[in-house]
């Protein structure tokens, strides 16, 4: 078993943080994060597995794995798990990324081993009932079919992936209803022994939580964890496509995302361009959002977004209009990214932007929940501790020119990708404003 103890330091006098790490005999790794003025601690057992993870047939299978996990285990069913939680006063849910799988809760301090026991049966012992299946299966199908009935997800979804072409990452994390349907449990246990390996699982803690009495518990429970060791799988990485995609369909309006490449989440640049999407459209005072919403009254809702990974990047804009003034919204897309790209920013852009980044990372910081999946995924990412002085330093580092290179090396005009979903026909949309 190996242990490394990265750090004790004062948030204040009386307040301090001490960040522990240990990797058990199998891999898997147990991580900590005492903060002495909580009284509440925060748990997620992690996988490093997710939708892109998967083979075009199996495409849902991690997400339809996270939703099976709370309908019963070898010790309890789902309505026991439910009540154990419940007369602990706990909350707990579990979510599916692109690239992680997360099964989390918190508690009172004093209930810390009761939730790491339920948390632990959950993700070693479920059943997978066929019967259980049949009726969840029903459930992911209706929340598939909420998503293509909400026009903003469904859009996301369709600009995904065009984007993405057919690389994993540009997929659903839902799956599709053909892949949901071919799901069953012999598929779920295979997916779990070649996936869910020792080396990919991570269990992790912040709050009033004592590292040597985590270890104690964890150590032997997962001396049983599922799969193989050094069978992780080995990722892909993805590659952008620019191109056009209109998809039409009755709506009150139209619906529009545009991007291009930005950073991967190690890239030197992730910094400059997460200033960039603050800049463009990241608050109520970015560009976008002022020249379009405030100041032309175009759209309720625009704005830009980053979504990044390990390995690759996307900077896109979404905003919804009506018909008639899409062009007008594109036009003005367009002319405060080649504003950017151009060098208009100034000195004070710039600090603002960075003001608006470092607040959110400190204020995001008093949060259990959110320090135990920063360190789970600085963990994943990176390896290491990334304590917040250092993303502020990083932040502060940015220079103006930066940002303007990471504008044009996102926004080329070979590399734009563009999607539409509404009432719209091509010959309404004029492709020379997409032309950057």
């Amino acid at each position: 078993m190996e242990e490394f103890a990265s750090r004790a330091r004062p948030l204040s006098e009386k307040a301090w943080i001490m960040y522990h790490k240990t990797t058990l005999k199998n891999g898997v790794r147990v991580i900590s994060e005492r903060l002495e003025h909580l009284r509440s601690v925060s748990l997620g057992i992690w996988i490093n597995i997710g939708s892109r993870d998967e083979m075009s047939s199996e495409n849902g299978v991690s997400h339809f794995i996270e939703h099976m996990s709370f309908k019963g285990t070898r010790n309890r069913s789902g309505l026991q798990i439910a009540k154990d939680l419940d007369a602990i006063g706990g909350l707990s849910n579990a979510f599916t990324g692109k690239e992680n799988t997360c099964f989390h809760g918190r508690v009172l301090g004093k209930h810390f081993g009761l939730l790491a026991e339920i948390l632990s049966d959950i993700f070693l012992n479920p059943t997978f009932n066929p019967v259980d299946m049949e009726r969840e299966r029903e459930v992911i199908f209706q929340e598939i079919n909420m998503t293509e009935d909400s026009p903003d997800e469904n859009l996301h979804m369709l600009f995904n992936r065009l984007f993405w072409a057919e690389h994993p990452i540009g997929r659903s994390i839902l799956g599709t209803g053909e892949t949901v349907s071919a799901i069953s449990k012999e598929s779920i246990l295979n997916y779990i022994q070649k996936s869910y390996t020792p080396e990919n699982i991570l269990v992790v803690a912040a709050g009033d939580v004592d590292h040597q009495k985590m270890v104690s518990y964890f150590e032997p429970v997962f001396e049983s964890a599922p799969g193989e060791s050094g069978l992780s799988s080995v990722r892909s990485a993805p590659l952008s496509n620019g191109g056009l995609s209109v998809h039409f369909k009755e709506l009150e309006q139209v619906h529009v995302c545009l991007g291009g490449e930005a950073p991967s989440q190690v890239a030197e640049k992730r910094f400059a361009c997460a200033i960039l999407n603050t800049i463009l459209g990241g608050n109520m005072s970015s560009r976008l959002f002022q020249e379009i919403r405030e100041k032309r009254g175009l759209a309720y809702s625009v704005y830009s977004f980053l979504s990044t990974y390990v390995d690759a990047g996307l900077l896109g804009v979404y905003a919804a209009t009506e018909q008639r003034n899409l062009n007008r919204v594109l036009e003005t897309i367009r002319n405060e990214i080649r504003k950017l790209c151009e060098g208009e920013l100034t000195e004070p852009d710039l600090t603002a932007a960075k003001e608006h980044l470092i607040g959110g990372i400190y204020l995001a910081s008093e949060s259990a929940d959110n320090r135990m999946m920063r360190n789970a995924k600085n963990e994943f990412v990176f390896g290491r501790y990334v304590d917040h002085e250092e993303l502020a330093t990083n932040l502060e580092r940015v220079s103006i020119d930066e940002v303007i290179e990471t504008a044009n090396d996102t926004f080329r005009e070979s590399k734009i990708s563009f999607a539409a979903l509404g009432p719209l026909k091509d010959e309404d949309l004029d492709r020379g404003l997409l032309e950057y």
